[in-house]
């Protein structure tokens, strides 16, 4: 019987079935340090605590494995020499975007990169791995805002729109959503869950033993706090929490350091120059930067506190705190014509959008 590997003489990847489904044995290999829930999977020889024994004996003669930092290497482009596709689920394992929810760095961008997918439609047209993964991220998200009660606002964003999705796809086909329905029945219970965790959060106020209360702090430091807001909803959405907030809110000094923090010198002054009658005391900052915002659009990079980044090198995405192993530092002939040609090249910041162009969507 014929089989596909990268070696003809390989007798092909080795897959296992984990509580996910099917997933290749070398993913789980460098994920399972990382993976509690899924070191635990039936083998061929049927003994599912053999997995998570191998991994512990790992845990004693390997240590150094254990704390290689989650990176996935990317084909950027097709070659003679280099053929293949990249995976979004594979990506997503090796990438630790299950731990990433619950780093406070990293929330806001698998938050955007949900968003994305479920705002396009483009979760449909995943393989059925892919899409149980990415709602199960989904569920991981929901029980991290339940327990530290932040970020509710862009839970429910993405609560609306998987129910928008979900509604669509029933009424795609003959009132039932095209594909497996055994896949769907487990997307239903999975969004079930979802939504269930969603609406059961209570935001609830410190107890008097907590002190001091936002409300007890005088206006210096809750105007240095919303100077330290990089966006423009979340000081709008504090302007009608409280009417100390509102009367900081409306004050030019926080709308003009939001501008600077967001636009060039050269973006503000060509606004300036077409709106400025008087004097840069009369400057309507808040406005300034609603015209810049539609114009240029906000700065990206600047809307996470950490991004996926783009090794030059070796063609790895990694996170820029944790690090990746590179080329450039384990082969010492490469890091000669490295230090040859001026030095290493910084990496490159990767978006959420930029990160699904990598993928066939």
């Amino acid at each position: 019987m014929p089989f596909i590997s990268k070696d003809w003489r390989s007798p092909g990847e080795e897959w296992v079935k984990t509580q996910e489904g099917w997933e290749k044995k070398k993913v789980l290999e460098c994920t399972s340090q990382r993976y509690p829930a899924i070191t635990n999977y039936n083998n061929s020889d049927d003994n599912p605590q053999k997995w998570a024994q191998e991994s512990e004996d790992g845990d004693k003669t390997n240590d150094a494995a254990a704390r290689v930092p989650p990176h996935c290497h990317i084909t950027i482009k097709c070659t003679r020499e280099i053929a293949g596709f990249n995976g979004l689920s594979e990506a997503v394992r090796r990438l630790d975007f299950s731990s990433a929810v619950r780093d406070v760095r990293r929330f806001n961008y698998i938050c955007a990169l949900l968003e994305l997918l479920l705002g396009g439609q483009r979760l449909t047209h995943l393989p059925g791995a892919a899409q149980k993964l990415l709602l199960s991220m989904l569920e991981q998200l929901a029980d991290q805002v339940a327990t530290s009660q932040q970020n509710l606002s862009g839970l429910r964003a993405l609560v609306v729109a998987l129910a928008a999705l979900r509604e669509a796809e029933r009424r795609a086909c003959w009132g039932r959503p095209l594909g497996s329905r055994a896949l769907w029945g487990h997307h239903d219970h999975a969004i079930a869950r979802i939504n269930r965790i969603a609406s059961s959060i209570r935001i609830q106020e410190p107890g008097p033993e907590v002190v001091p209360k936002l409300h007890d702090l005088p206006e210096e430091c809750v105007r240095e706090i919303l100077l330290r807001i990089s966006d423009h909803r979340d000081l709008d959405a504090a302007s009608s929490a409280w009417n100390v907030m509102a009367s900081v809110c409306n004050e030019q000094r926080i709308w003009r350091e939001l501008v600077n923090f967001h636009f060039t010198q050269q973006q503000t002054e060509t606004i300036l120059a077409k709106d400025k009658d008087g004097d840069d005391k009369d400057v309507d900052w808040k406005k300034v930067f609603h015209q810049l915002r539609k114009l240029y659009g906000l700065r990206e990079d600047a809307q996470y506190a950490e991004t996926l980044s783009l090794c030059r090198h070796c063609k790895c995405l990694f996170w820029r705190s944790l690090g990746h192993p590179c080329i450039a530092d384990q082969c010492p002939e490469y890091r000669e014509r490295v230090k040859e040609a001026g030095g290493p090249l910084p990496p490159h910041p990767v978006p959420p959008a930029a990160f699904l162009k990598f993928f066939s969507l």
